[in-house]
């Protein structure tokens, strides 16, 4: 079993315990997101750290544009829940890359890679993405590969 998947069961116990609704529930439907997901597909298997990790960014991405609907359709106390939610979540992913990381990562594959000009945004997000795997949104990645192809 994955430590990763370990952990988030211990803390749900720890939750459960301290009566900590938020953490309980959010907990608890991650859970259930791995196990749908370790029983997707032609036979059951254990995920990995890192697949568990998809997962949980998955589910932080839900979170994050449930929220967002929620604010548009004026119910802030919905978008409010949605965003604790996130935050429970966050905890479990790895460290998000900062802008100027995130740039300099890019800046290395187009200089290693020789890419040069928007026909090889393609070629380069997918030389970015395992790089920056769980630690940074694909819009935002796409978007300083795109500035930096243009520059």
């Amino acid at each position: 079993m994955s430590e990763l998947k370990t952990q988030l069961e211990t803390d749900m116990r720890s939750a459960l315990k301290a009566r900590d609704k938020v953490t309980l529930g959010t907990l608890r439907m991650v859970l259930a997101a791995i196990r749908n997901e370790e029983v997707a597909g032609k036979s059951a298997r254990e995920l990995d750290d890192a697949e568990v990790v998809k997962v949980l960014i998955k589910q932080a991405k839900q979170r994050r544009e449930a929220a967002e609907a929620f604010r548009e359709g004026g119910r802030e106390e919905s978008a409010e829940a949605e965003l604790a939610e996130e935050a429970v979540i966050k905890r479990y992913l790895p460290e998000e890359l900062t802008e100027a990381e995130l740039t300099a990562i890019v800046r290395a594959v187009i200089a290693e890679g020789g890419f040069s000009g928007p026909k090889d945004m393609g070629k380069v997000m997918k030389t970015v993405q395992p790089k920056v795997a769980g630690r940074a949104d694909g819009k935002v990645v796409a978007d300083i590969v795109k500035a930096e192809l243009a520059g």
